[in-house]
């Protein structure tokens, strides 16, 4: 089971909360007050993070699917039947992936700094990044990743926070969630077809230059989706412009919650 930390706000619904690769649940440290005067939340740490288990320690071949089935056991574990979830950056693929396979357990998404599928220029650096990568810390390799993806002054707090964060990782289990970047398509191909009665929320930064483009290609057909281009922002977007985004998912969230019937 996954490492995770249960947060009692004043709501009776919960808000799952999937970080990105490196990082962990501290890169919502802006959204958990707001978010609590209206729901509990249930941060997780994906394997390799926090205090889950190192990817190693699984006896199959580590896969997204491996990755919704922790999450599941997780929710099993609390009795969280069926949750809104807020995903950044690697949170969203992930949450791209349950909607794909575990739809039921999906209420509502959030979806922050979105990927949907890699441009030429990602795929490129993510292969030239692979044949290096024996070459160099991985430390090193992340920070060039993190200063190309968050590249002007004004990203500098979320890249200095995704670089703390990533120090607590180990090699091993960064490698291998990189291996999965082949797999990112995948986990979109379907989301359209088997979760179009799932309203979704996206919400990018207008200068996160390697995925925007394509994420907003990819849902002009999708009748169930939203999507909010916040400007003098980046990919991190929930630290960056952290009040548009925390009213954003209020709003949209409050939409989609259990309808109460009334007692007359």
């Amino acid at each position: 089971m996954l490492d995770y930390k249960l947060y009692k706000g004043r709501g009776s619904e919960y808000i799952v909360l999937l970080h990105g690769i490196g990082g962990n649940s501290n890169i919502f440290y802006k959204q958990l007050k707001p978010f609590l005067k209206k729901y509990n939340i249930l941060a997780i740490h994906m394997p390799g993070h926090g205090d889950s288990p190192d990817i190693d320690s699984y006896k199959e071949r580590f896969s997204f699917d491996l990755i919704a089935r922790e999450i599941g056991k997780t929710l099993d574990h609390l009795s969280i039947r069926k949750a809104h979830f807020v995903g950044i950056s690697l949170g969203t693929i992930i949450v791209h992936h349950l909607l794909q396979t575990e739809p039921k357990r999906v209420r509502s998404a959030v979806l922050g700094g979105a990927i949907t599928r890699l441009n030429l220029f990602a795929k490129s650096l993510i292969k030239l990044a692979w044949f290096i990568k024996d070459f160099i810390p991985f430390m090193w390799l992340y920070r060039i990743l993190a200063l190309i993806l968050m590249p002007k002054d004004n990203h500098r707090d979320s890249r200095r926070f995704f670089i703390q964060e990533a120090y607590k990782m180990k090699r091993n289990n960064f490698l291998a969630w990189y291996h999965l970047a082949g797999d990112v398509e995948a986990t979109y191909s379907k989301v359209q077809k088997n979760s179009e009665d799932i309203p979704k929320l996206y919400i990018s930064g207008a200068e996160d230059h390697m995925f925007v483009k394509e994420l907003a290609e990819d849902l002009r057909s999708d009748k169930s989706s939203e999507l909010v281009i916040l400007s003098n922002c980046g990919h991190v977007c929930n630290i960056e412009n952290a009040d548009d985004f925390n009213q954003l998912s209020l709003d949209f969230m409050k939409k989609h919650q259990i309808k109460k019937k009334k007692i007359v």
